[in-house]
């Protein structure tokens, strides 16, 4: 008999699935649920009901539909909690740092670090990491991602940089935009529920954590809200419950058993049911009751449920391991456990007596073809024969019974879920492999999530001082091509600050350049100009080659005069396009064409005559003075001349 039992238990360890260990579990549970809160994990490959404290680990993924919400506690004492419409996916989890994968939805992490741990958030837009304790929330829309701090601070990248937020400011950004910082905006029906909690459960006396080893600090106040420590002789300071809703209670009596990583794993349904089912052990003291004793500091170990197994033909059954009693498991699981992996199994020889056996109540027997339904069956059997029967040497049992899981195994409530409440189909495709793949998880601050191998590079940020609530308004994001990145990015864009009046260049260049060069706005590509400077800046060394161009052979009188360039028609007739230089009483061209505008007027007839008349004007003058040919022209620029001053 002995024989056939050892070749049964090698058969189903060589039969177990390749999943990783059950110890790996230890990192997270469902301590909060709202609604009709779902999960997929790697052994199901499909989605289920989720139930309070079902472990979470890596490779699975969380929907919160409609009107519900979740709260998930790794056991360093941080907290994540997601919004109705949220999905979740967990790309790594480890004993000292976790990364997750917020695909929709809004995501609040209480993140209480130690020294050397890491967490890394992830969104399709950003990458978000705190080193350091930290209190911050991630909100996505189609546009853009928020991520709001309310305490420590953050490192948040996008595929253009990085930048650091501090505590009470939030910022916008998008895949390859800038970003825009702002204050923190009145808080919205999330925020306040997120603030309530915490008030809830960490702004009160802290009694439970003076009895506890320091690893499992995190979870006092499920100690401290649901029961009370006293001193009892052989086990000294323990904590027994004070609340509960079962009359015939007992350990590992009122949950489930769910196939996970290899191996079937306790789910209690009382609110406190975690730590006490996956530390310590489980003692009857005279005048308490049942009591939970912690584990001794430094041995502090998860198991997926510290119990003592038997089987027989019909039923299987289990009882609450005491203080120092051998646990058989598939994993290193501390001090009085042993590893059946490592071992010969022809060599377990299971030396527990179960000393709980004796005690009332203690033994839960279920029948055997109900153990991997939806609901199993509690068997009702008189515990003399549970003790003569049942609990006996020949039906121990090395590790759970050797019954393959279904599809019920592997979530913690049979509770049926609405179709309008099942996730999307886009939801539904998510891969966490692909994630992993796209965004690993980097412990180096000066490393890119991004951009896989390359330093992290600044961000260019707006910063805007009107507060924000996440999610609410628009964020002022600018697109930026890969080569602009670690470029400033300006403020408030407008249009018109990427015009340029080139048009006003030629003549600074047939100019003096030096005028050019004075003045730094027009420098400024990005940067409006306003036209009036721009007019009279460039036009400021005019005058000068005004003056060479209109020099007129045909006039020497003038040439002896003062009044010159005052009395350059052409010039003056050309008022009529630019007002503005008329006012400083120069003769200005507007634009870079004197020369064809000389032509139109009647003054090219005397030019051609110029030889004749430089040599002959000096001697002439008088001779010619009663000349009808010579003073006819004369009459007429003297009345040109009259008309210019009365204009």
């Amino acid at each position: 008999m002995q024989i056939i039992k050892t070749i049964m238990i090698s058969i189903a360890l060589l039969l177990a699935p390749g999943y990783a260990l059950a110890a790996d579990l230890d990192f997270m549970r469902i301590s909060l649920i709202e609604g009709d809160v779902q999960i997929k994990t790697p052994e199901a490959g499909d989605w289920g009901p989720a139930s309070i404290n079902g472990p979470v680990g890596e490779g699975d993924q969380l929907w919160i539909p409609g009107g519900g919400r979740v709260e998930l506690q790794l056991d360093s004492g941080t907290y994540i909690r997601l919004d109705q419409d949220s999905a979740l996916q967990v790309l790594a989890l480890d004993r000292d740092s976790s990364q997750f994968y917020l695909s929709q939805g809004h995501a609040y992490i209480y993140y209480n670090a130690t020294k050397g741990n890491e967490i890394q958030f992830d969104t399709p837009d950003a990458s978000t990491r705190a080193y350091n304790t930290a209190v911050f929330k991630v909100d996505m829309s189609d546009r853009y991602t928020d991520v709001t701090v309310y305490k420590g601070y953050v490192e948040t990248e996008n595929s253009i940089g990085t930048t650091r937020i501090n505590a009470n400011e939030v910022i916008s950004l998008g895949k390859d935009t800038n970003g825009e910082v702002s204050p923190i905006g009145p808080p919205d029906s999330w925020e306040r529920w997120n603030k309530e909690r915490n008030d809830r459960m960490l702004g009160r006396r802290d009694m439970s954590s003076r009895y506890l080893p320091d690893e499992l600090r995190g979870y006092s106040a499920d100690f401290d809200d649901n029961g009370k420590w006293v001193n009892v002789p052989d086990y000294g300071n323990v904590w027994t419950p004070t609340v509960i809703v079962f009359q015939d209670w007992a350990p590992y009596r009122h949950g489930r058993w769910i196939w996970r990583g290899g191996d079937y794993v306790w789910v209690g349904y009382e609110r406190w049911g975690w730590a006490p089912y996956h530390y310590g052990r489980w003692a009857f003291a005279r005048g308490y009751g049942w009591c939970w004793v912690p584990p001794a500091r430094g041995e502090v170990y998860w198991g997926p449920g510290y119990v003592g197994w038997v089987r027989t033909g019909d039923y299987v059954a289990w009882v609450p391991l005491a203080p120092r009693e051998t646990y058989y498991g598939r994993g290193h699981y501390g001090p009085h456990s042993v590893n059946i992996t490592n071992i010969n199994i022809t060599q377990v020889n299971v030396t527990n007596v179960y000393k709980n056996v004796n005690v009332n109540n203690s033994v839960t027997v279920i029948n055997r073809n109900s153990f991997n339904t939806a609901s199993p069956t509690r068997a009702n059997v008189h515990q003399d024969i549970i003790r003569k029967n049942i609990f006996v040497k020949n039906n121990f049992s090395v590790v759970g019974p050797n019954i393959k899981p279904t599809r019920a195994s592997y979530f913690g409530s049979a509770k049926p879920v609405p179709a309008a409440k099942l996730p999307p189909q886009h939801v539904k495709e998510q891969s966490v492999r692909a994630l992993k793949e796209a965004r690993p998880f980097v412990r180096e601050s000066d490393k890119s999530v991004m951009r896989r191998g390359a330093r992290t590079e600044a961000l260019p940020v707006i910063k805007d001082t009107t507060p924000r609530t996440p999610g609410k308004g628009r964020p002022a994001l600018q697109q930026v091509r890969p080569e602009e990145r670690g470029k400033p990015v300006a403020p408030a864009p407008k249009p018109e600050q990427k015009i340029e009046r080139r048009e006003i260049k030629p003549p600074v260049e047939r100019g003096k350049s030096e005028v050019r060069e004075a003045a730094p706005p027009a420098k400024i590509e990005r940067r409006e100009v306003q036209p009036p400077v721009e007019r009279r800046r460039p036009i400021a060394p005019e005058p000068k080659p005004e003056p060479k161009i209109e020099k007129r052979e045909i006039k020497p009188p003038v040439e002896k005069k003062p009044e010159v360039r005052e009395a350059a028609p052409p010039a003056k007739i050309e008022r009529r396009e630019v007002q503005p230089p008329v006012d400083r009483g120069r003769p200005v061209a507007p634009e870079p064409k004197p020369a064809p505008k000389i032509e139109k007027r009647e003054i090219k007839p005397p030019v051609e005559k110029k030889p004749e008349v430089r040599e002959a004007a000096p001697e002439s003058k008088d001779e010619k003075k009663p000349s009808e040919h010579i003073e006819g022209p004369q009459g007429e620029q003297k009345r040109q001349r009259f008309e210019e001053r009365g204009r």
